[in-house]
């Protein structure tokens, strides 16, 4: 209680003199240190005065109406202006329009394909009726696993000591590096991590050893028991630690086309600055999870894992094991959410579970808490972006260099291709005629980041925007012409000379601003900012163009089998998982085109590598695009066999042609395989086609903001997005919708707070938080471009997973217009630093008034933060 300022403004008049008193008396009554935990103290200190000021506002209109005769009529509190500081939160249900194609007429209704089916297992998942690896039932004499963990961020292990863990009630062992029978490493692009530590620990979260009990709360007990003594080394923990300790994992890659030294001096502006971009919790719903059964005595296993790389899981156990390949079955029935989380990071899990089963001869399982997830298995990686822009008056981009710093944490895992997918989109939807961009992998002392939804792209499409408005602002010119100026053309070249072919960016970008009606709104945004001193909007709207492939060549292939069974049904496999994306749902579809028979006929069970082999991951967008081909493929091979059958028997039915070509003797069995032609790029060259094709989108955003609290609604988005002929209309919005929300989480509300050394602070829902129900634009419309077919893809499709996130920069920048319209008030204008996520603090802060100036930030340096930017 600020008892000192209650007693001091007693009995005082309740005008602006009252304001600036109670400022003055609570800066003095509730400061925070530097370095007070929790952090944000300059933001905390100024929410003080800002809720005193709202509160002022608030009795001051309440008076005003009873007493009017009491204060000046020419007092600024009375304008409307000024009234919004006493608006009090109120948001309407959200609503939205979703506008595509419908199959084309005289299309045969059997034929699944462009219908907007529901998911296939949509019921069973929102029953809870839907099977995950932990709902499971317990097999006779399973064991419990529970992981013993560094809590150390850099430190040599001294000793470990197990033996009061192994006292305890239902603890069977403890497993550590001494019980491989294999390699103790383990690695995606090279196997640089430990799946057990030795004798050194290089993160806070790294696996040392497990706990084996009867059950999950015998196993998790005794795990906290297990004594680590640690030798503590210094840690570095942020991108500015690795770059003063020269603490990097390879050397820099850098892409580069035209003369930029050149073409810098010859411009008639030259701009630069700097971005800091935060990382993302995948927080999918469904944790990391494993169950190892060992079958046949021990010389086999069988794998419940949830993850989206089974081919990957199968050999990282069997070199772990130190058994063949053929003798490992990986099954993932569904994912409950992946997100890229899924891709490589499973194995931190899965390797110890399947050591352990391979042992003790008997199944045991693993599910992580929220908390133990969060502070093992990585995050999307953050960045530090450094760059110089060369334009012309006009605001046309002659030349970029960019040196993008990459926070990849203790190990390589998907780094490297993770900042590959960043110097490839570091142009966004622009020409850039002389361009220099470099990706350096900074090694620290914090869990290994990984891939999530978009890999590198959304930190490079953040960038890219931020350059086009940081050429706005300092030359006050207007965002869209700057934009269109800038945009590619058809026939046009990219600068790591991928040819811009079928380029529908444009068609995209002018439908969404009719769609939106932007220029009629914009003056309404206007001249809503001129009405109100605390509220401000902003409004943005942004393009996309999106690549899509695997950067490793041999990925880009697909796998698939498909079986004809007596009573006419079908059981497809293929080489991707149902992860919440609907690719189940979508390669049925495809089946039933190709077949010509009801989806109801066609089940897709599991993905299972002893049903298709050597698979790629689901990722990358590309689960469609491959799986869709080969089940196509392997759907034809079957209807050119039954061909014979359909043609002396019309009439069918499908259940008489399968009898018919069984007694034949007929194979009703197929394998599909496809592979994408013609990809290959040569970094050392800049040579080569990358991507198969690019997915393309336009975005507009309006926001309103508090600018005493930070705080801020979407009030409406508008996108437009190419995906070609849909394969499912519904499924692929929900995908635009779904990957838009997780893109505004991490550009406006996620934030993952590390201590100085190496804590990870928020580690579960109560201190990290992710988009709800109430963070939906109030009105949130998606169109689908029509007469977009993509030549390069199953029935002319586009992926569409991870693309729609990067247009959530919209409103990032919607976000910071409205932030600048706050500026103005206070005379500042002209372009100004904000980071991402544009959290509360840091659009409070930016919003420059007489309360933020009462608690200037502390300089750094001089005192040790609670949390520090990774």
């Amino acid at each position: 209680m600020a008892t000192k300022t209650t007693n001091e403004l007693k009995g005082r008049k309740w005008d602006d003199e009252l304001v600036t008193k109670a400022s003055q008396l609570l800066a003095k009554e509730l400061p925070l240190l530097p370095g007070t935990p929790g952090g944000m103290e300059a933001y905390r200190c100024s929410l003080t005065t800002s809720f005193f000021f709202k509160f002022y506002v608030s009795v001051r209109l309440l008076l005003e109406k009873k007493m009017a005769s009491l204060f000046h009529q020419g007092d600024h509190l009375l304008s409307e202006k000024y009234q919004s500081a006493s608006r009090t939160h109120h948001r309407e249900p959200s609503r939205g329009v979703q506008v595509f194609e419908d199959a084309p007429q005289g299309q045969i209704m059997v034929d699944a394909v462009g219908r907007p089916l529901p998911h296939v297992s949509a019921v069973k998942q929102v029953t809870g009726e839907a099977l995950f690896v932990d709902d499971m039932p317990v097999f006779k004499d399973e064991y419990y696993l529970s992981l013993v963990v560094s809590t150390k961020a850099h430190a040599r292990i001294v000793n470990v000591d197990p033996s009061e863990a192994l006292k305890m009630p239902g603890v069977v062992d403890y497993v550590s590096w001494k019980d491989i029978p294999g390699e103790n490493k383990c690695g995606t692009v090279i196997s640089d991590e430990n799946v057990f530590a030795v004798d050194l620990v290089t993160s806070q979260g790294m696996i040392i050893g497990a706990i084996l009990a009867d059950n999950q709360s015998h196993a998790q007990r005794a795990a906290k028991a297990v004594k680590v003594e640690y030798e503590e080394l210094l840690p570095i923990i942020t991108i500015e630690e690795a770059i003063a300790a020269n603490s990097y994992l390879m050397p820099p890659k850098t892409v580069k086309s035209g003369d930029v030294a050149t073409a810098l001096a010859k411009s008639d502006h030259v701009i630069k600055g700097e971005l800091r971009i935060g990382g993302q919790d995948h927080f999918y719903l469904e944790t990391q999870a494993t169950l190892a059964v060992p079958k046949d005595g021990g010389g086999e296993m069988e794998i419940f894992c949830a993850c989206q790389d089974p081919a990957y899981l199968q050999r990282a156990v069997a070199d772990v094991l130190g058994i063949d390949c053929s003798r490992i079955m990986a099954r993932v029935k569904r994912l409950g959410g992946g997100f890229g989380g899924k891709e490589s990071r499973f194995a931190l899990l899965a390797l110890p579970v399947a050591i352990a089963a391979y042992k003790h001869n008997r199944p045991v399982r693993c599910m992580l808490d929220r908390d133990e997830d969060m502070i093992m298995t990585g995050t999307r990686h953050p960045y530090l972006v450094k760059y110089t822009i060369g334009v012309t008056k006009e605001g046309k981009i002659e030349a970029l260099d960019i040196d993008f710093y990459q926070n990849s944490g203790y190990s390589l895992d998907l780094s490297m291709s993770v900042m590959d997918k960043t110097l490839l989109h570091a142009d966004n939807a622009y020409r850039i005629p002389n361009i220099r961009v470099t990706g350096h992998l900074c090694l620290t002392n914090t869990p290994s980041n990984t891939a999530f939804r978009g890999f590198g792209a959304p930190q490079a499409i953040l960038t890219c925007e931020h350059i086009i408005t940081e050429i706005i602002h300092t030359l006050k010119l207007s965002p869209i012409k700057v934009r269109e100026l800038n945009m590619y053309k058809e026939g046009d070249i990219t600068f790591y000379n991928h040819p811009i072919e079928n380029w529908t960016a444009r068609r995209c970008w002018d439908d969404v601003l009719k769609q939106s009606d932007y220029e009629n709104r914009k003056l309404q945004v206007d001249e809503f900012n001129r009405h109100n001193r605390w509220l401000k909007r902003g409004l943005s709207v942004i393009p996309l163009k999106y690549g899509l492939s695997f950067g490793f060549s041999p990925l880009n292939r697909g796998c698939a089998l498909v079986h004809i069974y007596l009573d006419g049904s079908v059981l497809i496999s293929f080489g991707s998982v149902e992860m919440g994306q609907g690719l189940n749902t979508k390669m049925i579809q495809v089946a039933s085109r190709v077949l010509r028979i009801p989806t109801s006929k066609i089940y897709v069970s599991e993905c299972n590598s002893s049903q298709v082999a050597n698979t790629s991951p689901t990722a990358a967008s590309m689960g469609s695009d491959l799986n869709g081909m080969a089940v196509m493929n392997a759907c034809e091979t079957l209807m050119g066999r039954l061909e014979p059958y359909i043609k002396s028997k019309p009439e069918g039915p499908w259940e008489s042609w399968i009898n018919s070509a069984y007694m034949d003797l007929l194979n009703l069995s197929a394998i599909g395989f496809f592979q994408i032609p013609g990809l290959g790029y040569d970094w050392e060259s800049n040579s080569g086609r990358y991507f198969v094709y690019f997915t393309m989108g336009a975005a507009c955003s309006e926001v309103e903001i508090d600018c005493l609290t930070g705080d801020h609604t979407v009030l409406r988005t508008n996108i437009v997005m190419d995906v070609g002929k849909s394969l499912n209309p519904a499924i692929d919005i929900g995908q635009i919708e779904g990957a838009f929300l997780q893109g505004y989480g991490l550009y406006t509300l996620e934030e993952l707070r590390y201590s100085p050394t190496g804590y990870l602070y928020n580690r579960g829902p109560g201190a990290y938080k992710i988009p709800s129900i109430g963070n939906i634009p109030i009105e949130f419309n998606v169109t689908l471009l029509k007469e977009a077919p993509n030549p390069k893809a199953v029935y002319s499709s586009k992926g569409i997973g991870e693309p729609p996130l990067c247009l959530s920069v919209s409103i990032f920048f919607a976000i910071k217009e409205a932030i600048g319209a706050a500026r103005m008030e206070v005379g500042l204008e002209g372009p100004f630093s904000l980071d991402s996520p544009a959290t509360a603090e840091r659009i409070r802060m930016a919003c420059i008034d007489e309360f933020t100036k009462q608690h200037p930030e502390p300089k750094p340096g001089t005192f040790t933060p609670w949390f520090v930017k990774l």
